[in-house]
Formats: C-alpha cells, sequence, structure tokens
C-alpha cells in the first residue's frame, strides 16, 4: 500500500492519506467506461442520464483523480450559489481586496476567478485540476472577453495570487448556478463538483429557492465538506431569518452543517465594495482551521473524496440502467424492422409461387406471345411487374414500421425520423430511392437470367447450329416458368420441346436459385438500410455490463 504524506504550511505535523496504485487504475477505468456512456434516443430518462454522466465525469476529472494522486495540494473551496447572492463580494471580502468583479449587472461573475497564495500558484498554474479550463493571468489578457470565452472560443479560468490568503487555501468564485447562460449554469456545476468544501452562498430573500437547495441536497447525496453563507441578512430580522433558515436545514437532514450569516450593509449594494472584515471574520477563520490544523484538513479532504466514492454506489448503477433501457429500446426498434421485412419477405415468396408476377400487362403480353409479342417485349412486362411486387413489398414493411416506431419514443431520435419516406438527416444522391434501388436489381437479374439461358444454349450438342433455339426465347420462356405459376405451365413444356428436358430443368433450377439470391438481397438491402440510421447511433449492450464490471472492480479496491 502507498501512503502519500501531506505537509500542512510550515507545520511539523504530517498527515497521511492511504492512496493505492490499483485504486487510481480502478478509477481511471471506471472514469473510461463513463465516458464511453452514450444515451443517443429520446427516452424519458436520457436527459437526466446524460446530465449525471457529464457531472460525475467533472467530479472524477476535476476533483476526485486529481486530489487523489495529489493529496497534499491546497485545499479548494469553491463559492457557488444562485444570481445576486454575493459570492464575488464574499470572495473579495476573505481575500480583503477586490480580485473577482462584481456588479449589478445579471450574470455578475463571467469568468471564474481563482484565488490562491502566491507560494501555491504552481499547483493550478497547470492542468491538474479543471483541465478543460485554460488559464489566464491578472491584469486581464489581451483577447479575454468579458463573458469568459477566449478568442478561439476557449473556456478561460483566470488565476489570481494573494498573501492575505493562508497557504494551502484557494476560493474559486463560480458563475451562478442559475444563470440566464446555459454554458454558466453547466460550468457553475462543473467547478462546484472540483471543490474540497463547497461554499454555499444564499440571501436572506431567497434562501427558500430551489436553486439553492438543489445545490445543498446534492452535497449531502455526495457527503461533501460544505458550509452554508447566509448573506444580505437586515439587521431587524437576522435571528428570525437565522432561525428559519436553521429549521430548514434540519429537517432536510443538514443541521450539522457549519452555517454563517452576513449581515446587510451598505457594501453590499452593487457588489462593488469590500465588507467589513468583521462581516466575515467567522467564516476566515473557519477556512483557515481547516488548512492549517491537520485533523481538520485531512477530514474535509476524506470526507469530500470518499463521499464522492461512496456516491458511485449509487450513480453508477443509474447510468448502467439508462444504458440498458437505451438498449432494451433500440432492440425494439430493431425488431420492428425485422419482424416488418421477415413477414414481407414471406409473403412475396407466396405470391411468386402463386405466379402473381404474371398478371396486368404480363399477362396480356403472354397470352398474346408468340403471335402478337416478341419474346423482348415479354420479358420487359415480366420485369416491370417484378419490380412492382418488390416496391410494393418494401412500402408495405416501411409502413408497418412506421406504424409501430410511432409507439416508441425512441424513434423521434436525430436520423431516424423519416419525411417523404426518406431520413432527415440522411443525404440523398440523384436516383436515390427505393424504385431506382429495385429497378437495378431487377435488371441486373434479368441480365444473369439471360447469361444462364444463354449458357445452356451454347452448351446445346447440335450439328446444326442453326437449329439453336433463340437465347431471348429461351430467356423469356425461363423467365415466365419461374415467374407465372400455374397459368405459365405450357411456358415450361415449351421450354423442354426447345432445350431439351434436361436442360429445362438445369435452367429452371439455376434460375430459380439466382431469383432466391436476388428476393434475399433486394429486401436484405432495404432492410439494412432501414437499419443504418439506428446502428449508426451504436447503442449496444457492452456498456452497461462495463459500467457495473468497472464498479465492482472499484469497489474491490477501495
Amino acid at each position: 500500500m502507498l501512503q502519500k504524506a501531506i505537509k500542512i504550511g510550515h507545520s511539523s505535523h504530517v498527515v497521511t492519506l492511504d492512496v493505492r496504485p490499483q485504486l487510481l487504475d480502478a478509477l481511471s477505468a471506471l472514469r473510461e467506461r463513463v465516458a464511453a456512456a452514450r444515451f443517443p434516443l429520446p427516452l424519458p430518462g436520457a436527459p437526466r442520464a446524460r446530465a449525471n454522466r457529464d457531472e460525475l465525469l467533472a467530479q472524477l476529472d476535476d476533483y476526485l483523480v486529481p486530489r487523489l494522486r495529489a493529496p497534499e495540494a491546497p485545499l479548494l473551496a469553491v463559492v457557488g450559489g444562485s444570481t445576486g447572492a454575493g459570492k464575488s463580494t464574499l470572495v473579495n471580502s476573505l481575500v480583503g481586496r477586490q480580485v473577482s468583479e462584481a456588479g449589478v449587472l445579471r450574470p455578475t461573475t463571467r469568468t471564474p476567478v481563482l484565488v490562491c497564495h502566491p507560494e501555491d500558484q504552481h499547483w493550478f498554474s497547470g492542468m491538474r485540476v479543471l483541465p478543460q479550463l485554460t488559464r489566464v493571468w491578472v491584469p486581464r489578457q489581451e483577447g479575454e472577453g468579458a463573458d469568459g470565452v477566449g478568442p478561439d472560443g476557449e473556456r478561460l479560468l483566470r488565476v489570481e495570487t494573494a498573501d492575505t490568503l493562508p497557504r494551502g487555501l484557494a476560493l474559486l468564485d463560480a458563475p451562478d448556478i442559475d444563470s440566464l447562460v446555459a454554458d454558466n449554469r453547466v460550468l457553475a456545476a462543473e467547478l462546484i463538483c472540483a471543490a474540497d468544501v463547497w461554499v454555499m452562498v444564499t440571501t436572506a430573500s431567497r434562501y427558500a429557492d430551489a436553486v439553492p437547495w438543489h445545490l445543498l441536497r446534492t452535497a449531502k447525496e455526495h457527503d461533501a465538506t460544505l458550509v452554508t453563507v447566509l448573506d444580505r441578512v437586515p439587521h431587524q430580522v437576522v435571528g428570525e431569518v437565522s432561525r428559519q433558515y436553521g429549521a430548514l436545514l434540519t429537517k432536510a437532514g443538514l443541521g450539522d452543517v457549519p452555517r454563517f450569516t452576513v449581515p446587510e450593509l451598505p457594501e453590499s449594494a452593487g457588489g462593488g465594495g469590500l465588507l467589513p472584515a468583521t462581516a466575515v471574520e467567522p467564516l476566515r477563520t473557519w477556512l483557515a482551521h481547516r488548512v492549517q490544523e491537520p485533523s481538520s484538513r485531512r477530514q474535509a479532504i476524506e470526507r469530500t473524496a470518499y463521499g464522492v466514492l461512496a456516491s458511485l454506489n449509487a450513480r453508477m448503477p443509474e447510468l448502467a440502467a439508462a444504458v440498458a433501457a437505451q438498449y432494451a429500446a433500440a432492440l425494439r426498434l430493431t425488431s420492428a424492422v425485422d419482424e416488418a421485412y421477415e413477414s414481407e419477405h414471406a409473403r412475396v415468396r407466396e405470391r411468386l409461387q402463386a405466379g402473381a408476377v404474371l398478371a396486368g400487362d404480363a399477362l396480356k403480353r403472354w397470352r398474346a406471345y408468340p403471335l402478337d409479342c416478341g419474346p423482348g417485349e415479354l420479358l420487359d412486362a415480366i420485369v416491370e411487374s417484378l419490380e412492382a411486387l418488390l416496391l410494393c413489398a418494401v412500402t408495405a414493411a416501411d409502413e408497418r414500421i412506421d406504424d409501430a416506431w410511432r409507439r416508441e419514443p425512441a424513434s423521434q431520435a436525430p436520423g431516424l425520423v423519416r419525411s417523404g419516406g426518406r431520413y432527415e438527416t440522411a443525404v440523398y444522391e440523384d436516383g436515390d430511392s427505393p424504385e431506382h434501388r429495385i429497378g437495378v436489381a431487377v435488371r441486373r437479374w434479368r441480365r444473369e437470367l439471360e447469361e444462364h439461358a444463354e449458357d445452356e444454349v451454347r452448351a446445346l450438342d447440335r450439328a446444326d447450329k442453326r437449329a439453336l433455339p433463340d437465347t431471348d426465347v429461351v430467356a423469356a420462356l425461363l423467365a415466365t416458368a419461374l415467374l407465372g405459376g400455374r397459368r405459365a405451365r405450357t411456358a415450361g413444356e415449351t421450354l423442354a420441346e426447345r432445350i431439351g428436358a434436361h436442360g429445362a430443368l438445369r435452367l429452371r433450377d439455376s434460375g430459380g436459385r439466382l431469383l432466391t439470391d436476388y428476393l434475399d438481397k433486394v429486401l436484405g438491402a432495404e432492410r439494412e438500410r432501414r437499419l443504418a440510421p439506428l446502428d449508426a447511433l451504436d447503442v449496444s449492450p457492452e456498456p452497461q455490463a462495463e459500467l457495473i464490471a468497472a464498479l465492482s472492480v472499484l469497489q474491490k479496491e477501495r
């Protein structure tokens, strides 16, 4: 077992955390499984699953793995909360000077700001934590936008140093968790997940709102090291508001969470000034104690880190269940396609055996053959009739699939929705339609049938080659015999007269196999085309098993 020693500031005390290399390996493997989980089908639980996956990845990448790899790194306290809660003013006041911009405009905090002691700067200049954020340094660099986005669209993290902070402590002023800007809300949640200590800030007028309580419940679920700040409390109602807030915390099972109250002061208005040192001294003292007292520091780290680890016991199976639901829905969609095409395939075979192709114009041509209709005209009519039969089968299969898929919410995924017989996101070239594809396949079948007829005629052993039957006639008779059913009985008899009984039998066998092959190819290809957009989503059963297996390995190493 590998033990990493943690030295706190200049203290002679040494605190150790047990971090086994096998645990880090198991966490890395689990992280890869979580990142690979996909939820492309619009099932009712998919948005929650995607949000849970992203939040879990953020905690693993931004907090848990970096913390276990470097337990001696400074404690990161993230100050989060809703719009206008006074987070930036609180951070500025804790530092003793303005390091985070605040104002009356909303959202007030655009670019997240991290403040640490100068000797701790190296811990945050690299990508150890928050690797998805590009570091910028104070003063603001050229190209850094006020919206927290760099010139190339990258998300930014401003890093400032202040020797007024104790070594081993970093403060991070996060964007508003209820920001009107969606990217800010996402970033705020990611930053909070990167914290050793969650500092949740709310106000006297908004402490019962849903946003702060969502954060508090999340912190409780993860068993994070948590502290709450009730900000901007009018001095006339300090006692009453504090008592009511405390009662809500106790009711939520958070009664033991350290709670600090900051009165409403003239400096609070507009977010431009610094609060008196006495207003934030209790919170500053609490944070400093977490850093400077070895057992408190270790408790803060262990509680949050092990809380995240413990939360995996519920979060991973939930992800696995969502993956399983995706696969089950994909199976239902696939089954609808398979059943429709299998049914139409069987129906086409029955109709071919019944001679359904020899109907309409094809039957008229056969009855006129050979006096008023040549072999080419007869074969043309049979080919057109076969095309119509196959197109009817494909159309019926797709209509049956559409009807089944309408009952499945998963079928509304991008790429699966069809409009006018085509998928919305597909790119079609000229002539790429069922009619075109089936027509091409049937014409190829005709050419191969004619080649079979030509080979059989060429093999005839006759002294007078002028007595050989015309290959066009043999091909027309063969197609009629194969597709005409009882109506075309005489076609088979005439064919035997022309090339002999054995030759006719061989030709009908090879022609029958050829017809079966092309029937399978045509309907199989259309089935695959219908499944292609679903297959492209790559919904498979493996991720579910891999998530559970990764959790099992991690539990063993813990």
